[in-house]
């Protein structure tokens, strides 16, 4: 029990009465009709890649979804089924085999289906398909009653909306069915470098803006002179490897306008399954290393574009953050408003956003070097909401009922509505701290 006590964040720790192993639907069911009536807090436990106290359950049950790892996919109808626990390298295969995938996958396929779908899901190609929750199709969930049901955008449609992105407030996923599309054999990889931000959102948008690229993200990175460098990666199809050659494909249409640094482009062709596997290796050398078992204070928020040039700079220069000089990721990757369409995901006005992650790794047995940077998540927090920034719920950040009240605005009533149809015993989830 002592594994579902923490999280992949190795910042809060938990004392869970006891780890249920969901064996089917009807035991998740018959577990919170036990809870939910004395008030015993039951949260879900996927692929354990929360950061904070969210899938903890203290003085109550978690639910260890690892057993409804079930994978179905149905070519004809192009659509795939899989339960909660299945780990989104399941579905890639499952659905790699016929020739399809999802339209958006989260960069690490490590994550399980319900843990990504509760809070929306972000991938590479977002910026095209919004998130990976848009591409649902129906949902099988167990209420906090025990009540299991069935819902789609047109049956029950106001659980479907409560659960996609909804942080596990009003029921548990156990199964899920997404749409898919035809996917690609190859794809040819660009990374791509700048020394000035302003330049680097401006070449980052007009790749974002068209059909040119299927996947665009970017990162920040630091170089030896001290400062950062700004790397777009844009991935484009293309038809494979001709025998041993390289395909013979014009590169100037795809990155010609642009004005980054040429000397220091890098170009790579790939099968599919190469690129969305790309954070294995990563993943084995954090294992190896032991920095996976380490406090990770991450942070995330959906910005204004047109904010990025000035305060992605200024944070990166303070103290708190010289950290991601050594160990860590900053992501910086484009989204258009339009294309985010679950409706409890919240982001920030306009069509030209952006989603920056201070992705940290502590160092083992200081704590408090992790407070000072749950601190500085805070602190960030309040600015990043002063120019129209939205938190990506999942950061290493406590929050308040009212904190949350503020996220969800005119959105709260309707979740509000839904907590007190679907789990009114209010068990549900409680790691995040909505409710008072």
């Amino acid at each position: 029990m002592k594994w579902a006590a923490t999280n992949f964040g190795h910042i809060v720790g938990s004392r869970p009465l006891d780890v249920i192993t969901a064996r089917s639907a009807v035991a998740v069911g018959e577990l919170l009709s036990f809870a939910g009536p004395r008030g015993l807090a039951v949260s879900a436990r996927g692929g354990g890649q929360a950061l904070f106290r969210q899938g903890q359950a203290h003085g109550g049950y978690v639910v260890d979804m690892a057993g409804l790892d079930d994978v179905r996919c149905e070519p004809a109808e192009r659509t795939l089924t899989a339960g909660a626990g299945a780990l989104w390298r399941d579905v890639v295969r499952a659905a790699l085999a016929e020739g399809l995938a999802p339209p958006v996958l989260p960069d690490h396929l490590g994550g399980s289906v319900g843990g990504v779908l509760s809070t929306g899901g972000y991938g590479g190609s977002s910026h095209r398909y919004g998130l990976v929750a848009d591409w649902v199709r129906e949902v099988e969930v167990v209420t906090g009653t025990g009540e299991l049901l069935v819902c789609s955008p047109d049956r029950r449609p106001d659980l479907f909306h409560a659960v996609l992105a909804g942080l596990g407030q009003c029921a548990l996923i156990v199964r899920a069915t997404l749409a898919l599309l035809p996917a690609p054999t190859h794809v040819r990889r660009y990374r791509l470098y700048y020394d000035s931000p302003n330049t680097f959102v401006t070449d980052q948008r007009r790749l974002a803006r068209d059909s040119r690229f299927s996947h665009v993200a970017g990162q920040v990175r630091p170089d030896l002179a001290g400062s950062w460098r700004y790397m777009i990666e844009a991935v484009a199809p293309h038809p494979g490897r001709p025998s041993t050659e390289r395909p013979r494909i014009d590169d100037e249409p795809l990155i010609g306008e642009l004005d980054h640094d040429r000397d220091t482009e890098e170009i790579a062709d790939l099968s599919y399954r190469e690129y969305l596997h790309r954070l294995d290796r990563d993943e084995r050398l954090l294992r190896a290393t032991g920095e996976w078992d380490r406090p990770h204070p991450w942070f995330t928020m959906l910005l204004p574009e047109e904010a990025v040039p000035s305060f992605v700079p200024a944070v990166l220069s303070e103290d708190a953050q010289q950290g991601l000089r050594v160990c860590g990721t900053v992501q910086l990757r484009p989204l258009t408003g339009r294309a985010l369409r679950t409706p409890l995901l919240r982001r920030p006005e306009g069509e030209l956003l952006c989603l920056f992650s201070l992705m940290r790794t502590a160092p083992p047995g200081a704590p408090d070097v992790v407070k000072r940077l749950v601190d500085a998540n805070r602190a960030l927090y309040e600015r990043a909401r002063a120019l129209g920034g939205v938190l990506l719920p999942g950061a290493a950040l406590p929050m308040t009922p009212q904190d949350w009240r503020s996220h969800f605005g005119p959105a709260w009533p309707d979740l509000v509505h839904a907590k007190d149809r679907y789990d009114p015993y209010r068990v549900l989830t409680r790691g995040y701290g909505l409710w008072a």
